[in-house]
């Protein structure tokens, strides 16, 4: 089973484009940093976000099944990426990493 390590980093609120485009919302994202998870074999983490994974999951797979140095170069340890989900007010960023 190859696993893939996935922490949040990040976390940041554009109060500015909330008050402008968003309607006024009681509860959002339930992730804070610090937290991790594990993706076995490339699948979802239990507890993981459904939107986030829409973009942190690609990248998650294909870790998962061996590719390495997205971008040619562009992370220091090359199993690895930094990926942030597709929330425009409140995006979350996460580092994700190829682990035995």
């Amino acid at each position: 089973m190859r696993k893939v390590k996935i922490t949040v980093v990040k976390k940041v609120f554009h109060e500015d484009l909330s008050k402008k485009y968003e309607n006024i919302i009681e509860h959002s994202c339930d992730l804070n940093e610090g937290d991790s998870f594990i993706s076995f074999d490339g699948n979802i983490p239990e507890g993981f976000c459904l939107e986030a994974w829409k973009t942190v999951g690609e990248f998650a797979n294909r870790l998962a099944n061996g590719e390495e140095d997205f971008f040619e170069g562009w992370m220091k340890n090359p199993k690895s990426a930094v990926i942030s989900c597709n929330d425009g007010i409140r995006p979350v960023s996460f580092y994700i990493e190829f682990i035995d």
